[in-house]
């Protein structure tokens, strides 16, 4: 599973590593998306955050019990704290960390699809980004995604679970 602050490239990588571990990936917020038939900005307009959180944990909580499955969750998952002990307790959690200064150069790219940035000034997503990173300190594995290719990390994140699955053998 992978978690991290939006935009740090958890459904890319997390497709690159299902695809080299021969597993099924599933993208949190895309099943939600499917199951409301709208996307995440127009679930937060019409139904609103809290409602969302609730059909998060939700759909988190069917997922996770899946196995050999290879899982990415919206950045504000782990605000729940029974989703983050859920994910801790049947996943290995992989945390991508990025560096704020490395996230303010993707910011353009991801602003309009996240509704948690809407109308934030870049000082409130710097407050946001760091109150964020707090809910990041429970994992498995920290894997630092400054200035390196997906490609580089996916395969860095499998070489690690093989490497578990040898030592646990």
């Amino acid at each position: 599973m992978f978690i991290g602050f939006m935009g740090v490239g958890k459904t890319t990588i997390g497709n690159l590593v299902a695809k080299k571990l021969y597993r099924d990936f599933i993208d949190i917020d895309h099943e939600i998306e499917q199951e409301y038939g709208m996307s995440i900005p127009e679930i937060f307009s019409e139904i609103g955050e809290e409602a969302f959180r609730k059909k998060e944990k939700e759909v988190i909580s069917t997922i996770c019990q899946k196995k050999l499955k290879v899982i990415s969750v919206g950045g504000g998952a782990f605000l729940q704290e029974e989703v983050k002990q859920l994910c801790l307790d049947s996943c290995i959690v992989f945390y991508l960390d990025l560096s704020w200064g490395s996230w303010k150069e993707r910011v353009n790219l991801i602003i309009d699809s996240r509704p948690v940035l809407k109308g934030k000034s870049m000082e409130d997503m710097e407050k946001l980004f760091y109150e964020r990173q707090e809910i990041y300190a429970n994992h498995h594995s920290k894997v630092n995604v400054d200035k390196k290719e997906a490609e580089e990390i996916a395969e860095h994140v499998v070489d690690s679970i093989k490497l578990s699955w040898e030592l646990y053998e």
